[in-house]
Formats: C-alpha cells, structure tokens, sequence
C-alpha cells in the first residue's frame, strides 16, 4: 500500500475514532494517544527486540529509524537505491556484511530481520563513533564523511562534537524526523 494512501486511511480512521469518542464520552487523550500509536506502530518486534539488546542501540531508535526512512514498508526502495525497512545501501551493507564476516549479497536487504539487523549494527556502530544520537542520525542519512567535515569546521560545530548546523536540507530534515519520532516512541511505549 502507498503511502498516499496509508496517509489518507489513517485520516479517515482518525475523524471516526474523534466521532466515536466524542458520541461516545470516551475521553479525547486515551483517543489522541490511541492515534499516535497507530501512526507509530511497532513491527517487528521480535527483530527490534534481539538486535536493540544484540547491539545496544535502544528499541524506540530502531523503530524511529525505520518510521523516518520507510514507513515500515519491506519492498522500500528509494531513488538512491537504498533498501527495505531501514533504507540500507548496497555498499554500506557490504562494508557491513565484511566487519561482520558474513556473506554479502545485497538482495537480502529486504528481509526484515536482515535490514534491522544492518541497519541496527550500522547504529550501533555510528554511536561508537560519535556517541551523539542527533549526530549519527546525521551520519546515517548523509554518511560518517560528511559528518566528520562539519563536525571539523567552526561554521557547523562549535566544539567538534555536536553538529550546530547541518549544511545538507534533507540531512536536517532528516534528524528532525527521527528526533521527532524517537520522542513518539518512548513517550508512547517507553
């Protein structure tokens, strides 16, 4: 299903569970809170769950990258040729599959446990690096390269290790879209 049309779905659902609860005296929060975790489901649990403890990145994270880069849609593919859930390059699963001495072929990318296990390996592995949340998603969108450049340069970072800017429009609209998600998920289910 488009997400056109999984938009568009929700809002129906939306105006007839407000209906509902109005008509029916069932208080608007338990509603609201209701809506939120429709539009912030957690599936694939059982793979969140094994690879979060597996490899130290939170749960809610996990779930806010893959609500921010796929909308949980297994067959993603985006106009890069980033794959499934967690939107993985072919490449970055590669150097990946290589640090983890497995095999390599990309077309497993969209399995699901396989993309949350990279993409979670992948988190994992940017925090090691820049122990920053805002930071790695920063390098997950646009690459550890460009991050190591910003964070290097006065205009972007006033001490080197926190971005206070980032150049890239999609990069900053991007961690604002996890960032933003990170906080539906643990205020819901956290």
């Amino acid at each position: 299903m488009s997400k056109l049309k999984k938009a568009l779905l929700r809002s129906i659902a939306v105006i007839v569970i407000v209906a509902l609860s109005v008509a029916s005296g069932i208080g608007i929060s338990y509603v609201l809170d209701k809506m939120d975790r429709a539009g912030h489901p957690r599936e694939f649990s059982q793979y969140v769950e094994k690879y979060s403890k597996e490899y130290g990145v939170p749960e809610y994270i996990i779930y806010a990258v893959i609500k921010s880069e796929s909308d949980f849609e297994i067959g993603a593919l985006s106009s890069d040729g980033a794959r499934g859930l967690m939107q993985l390059m072919p490449s970055t699963f590669k150097w990946l599959a290589g640090l983890l001495g497995e095999p390599d072929d990309p077309a497993v990318l969209y399995d699901p446990e396989t993309n949350i296990k990279y993409g979670t390996y992948y988190l994992s592995y940017l925090y090691g690096l820049y122990a920053r949340w805002p930071t790695v998603y920063a390098a997950y969108n646009a690459g550890p390269s460009a991050v190591d450049n910003w964070l290097n340069d006065g205009k972007y970072s006033h001490d080197g290790v926190n971005l206070d800017t980032i150049p890239y429009e999609e990069t900053r609209e991007y961690v604002a879209a996890v960032n933003k998600a990170s906080e539906y998920y643990q205020r819901l289910y956290y």
